[in-house]
């Protein structure tokens, strides 16, 4: 009997790529309403859009897909990677929203600002108990904004603190040994000249 190892190889090799695929269509992802991920940030989800209030904005509707198993609660944190508060190491805190129902699919369009979101969520910023838009400024270079989205295994014991950059800390060590899965999304913004 003559074995084909060529033919083998490659059914091997369709098989994995199927794998593959299956995996990739179940992944936990992360979409934002309004821009593509790596493009600009629309003005109207920014501190420079129209009407905002200073340090605020418009939150963009965000959508979450393929929550793995088991998921208590999400955790949506969102940053400026290229300013550094006080010339520290941390990042600017644009929105700490913790304690979104492991039922939830996403967050609406224009969060209100408070203590406590519609859906039972806590959140902060820098700015407040509100969303603070995208605000870099328009002699500079455009600014990256990461949006991260956390499924956790359980909801977490954590109360807001006046220190933005102190509760956030408080979240992500209160999410260790927790997280089933992470996804990201990034957006960049500068202020209209």
């Amino acid at each position: 009997m003559r074995v084909n190892f060529k033919a083998i190889a490659v059914m091997f090799f369709i098989m994995l790529g199927l794998t593959s695929v299956q995996a990739q269509s179940t992944a936990f992802t992360l979409s934002i309403d309004g821009f593509d991920d790596g493009d600009d940030i629309p003005v109207r989800f920014s501190q420079a859009a129209e009407g905002a209030l200073p340090g605020g904005g418009t939150s963009p509707a965000m959508r979450w897909e393929n929550a793995p198993a088991g998921t208590q609660s999400f955790v949506v944190n969102m940053m400026d990677l290229d300013f550094a508060p006080n010339r520290g190491t941390r990042t600017q805190v644009h929105w700490v929203v913790w304690n979104i129902p492991g039922t939830a699919m996403g967050l609406e369009e224009n969060q209100p600002q408070g203590d406590m979101l519609p859906n039972g969520a806590t959140q902060i910023s820098a700015t407040g108990r509100v969303y603070r838009g995208p605000g870099a400024g328009a002699s500079g270079p455009k600014h990256h904004y990461l949006f991260e989205v956390y499924a956790l295994d359980t909801a977490l014991s954590v109360m807001a603190s006046d220190d933005p950059i102190a509760t956030r800390d408080a979240v992500l060590a209160a999410m260790e040994g927790h997280v089933l899965g992470k996804s990201v999304y990034m957006g960049m913004f500068r202020r209209p000249q």
